[in-house]
């Protein structure tokens, strides 16, 4: 019998994801179902989940999420977010003991305000001053991994098999407008509750099927402007370049999807004028940013989800529809579960976003 570490499934991964483009909510029960027929993608080294709208009471404060490793680190932590935040509560995350998750960390959730006073002061407008203080929080207070930072929404991992941390987590007892999930297979890196995906900062979130070839170029690039990668995954990356490019960048999502899935130089040349002037420049500027080896990525953001396969289409991304709902999954099997009557079952080319939004004002 093969041992871990032994044996290596680099097709290993599954991703899933459902939005209703007019925001209406769906608990955590379907999106949980989705990941049991992609069981043999996972090897209980890692699932996660992350929902969007799943905190209307508290829409305007960030969500923290924090595994800590003991209370001394909650303490240190809980100091540090008293100096720069108003904390409107402060709770555990509830969760359903079972025997599938074990080496459980204390889970604990903040919901917070930037103090004015601190951002006048450090003339920092308050996205920017909240991704500083989860880099500091995560490089700086040992045993303490903010996992989850956004607005009204919320990431959910552990290590384990998928639809046991769903169960876990008691995601069914959540409602979201658009729901992205993960069961992971790690190939080449550790399998512990920090490095489960999710990966998220604000509210941006990334699931991933597949390896990060350029990940160390990516890393050395993104962590010249703040971001430090810590938890020991490749995929944390493209989560900061998300952020770096879409909210600093304020490049448009097709715009990001042409730097990290940048089409071929002799591509590009096929184009008219315009086209290739935009493609040219973008390759050019963001060169260190295109991410190369095979994946295929869901990006969750407030208002909407983006799939992504890298240029070659090294891995499966199939997407369908019904009604006002989207689906996104590694596999077809997995749609037919959420909405057995799935309609428009169509697999992307390799580069081509898939961007759904959900309509004005619906969220």
């Amino acid at each position: 019998m093969k041992l871990e570490g032994q044996v290596r499934i680099p097709s290993g991964c599954a991703i899933s994801a459902v939005i209703s483009k007019d925001g209406n909510k769906m608990t955590g029960e379907k999106i949980i179902d989705s990941m049991i027929p992609m069981h043999d993608r996972s090897n209980g080294l890692g699932g996660g989940f992350a929902g969007y709208g799943i905190y209307p009471e508290y829409r305007e404060f960030y969500a923290f999420h924090i595994f800590y490793n003991d209370n001394a680190a909650r303490s240190e932590c809980e100091n540090f977010l008293k100096d720069g935040f108003e904390i409107v509560k402060a709770e555990n995350i509830p969760i359903r003991k079972i025997p599938e998750i074990t080496d459980v960390p204390l889970i604990w959730r903040y919901f917070v305000a930037p103090l004015a006073s601190v951002l006048s002061r450090l003339q920092l407008d308050e996205k920017e001053y909240v991704a500083r203080m989860v880099m500091k929080i995560n490089t700086g207070i040992k045993g303490a991994y903010v996992f989850s930072s956004g607005k009204n929404m919320g990431v959910f991992k552990a290590v384990g098999f998928p639809e046991d941390v769903g169960r876990f987590y008691r995601l069914e007892e959540y409602e979201a407008y658009s729901w992205t999930s993960h069961g992971r297979y790690p190939t080449n890196t550790p399998g512990w509750w920090g490095g489960a995906h999710p990966f998220a900062l604000l509210d941006y979130s990334i699931v991933h099927n597949g390896e990060i070839s350029s990940y160390d170029a990516n890393r050395r690039f993104i962590e010249m402007f703040g971001y430090k990668c810590t938890l020991q995954t490749d995929t944390e990356v493209i989560t900061y370049i998300a952020d770096y490019l879409l909210r600093r960048q304020k490049l448009t999502l097709s715009e990001m999807a042409s730097v990290i899935a940048a089409p071929f130089w002799s591509t590009i040349d096929g184009k008219d004028p315009k086209s290739k002037q935009q493609l040219t420049y973008l390759r050019s500027v963001y060169s260190s940013l295109l991410v190369t080896g095979p994946f295929s990525i869901i990006l969750g953001f407030e208002g909407g989800i983006m799939a992504l396969n890298d240029r070659l289409k090294l891995r499966s991304m199939v997407t369908a529809e019904k009604g006002d709902r989207v689906f996104i999954a590694s596999e077809e099997a997995a749609i037919r579960v959420m909405e057995p009557d799935a309609e428009n079952i169509y697999a992307p080319a390799g580069g081509e976003a898939v961007i759904v939004k959900v309509k004005e004002g619906a969220y």
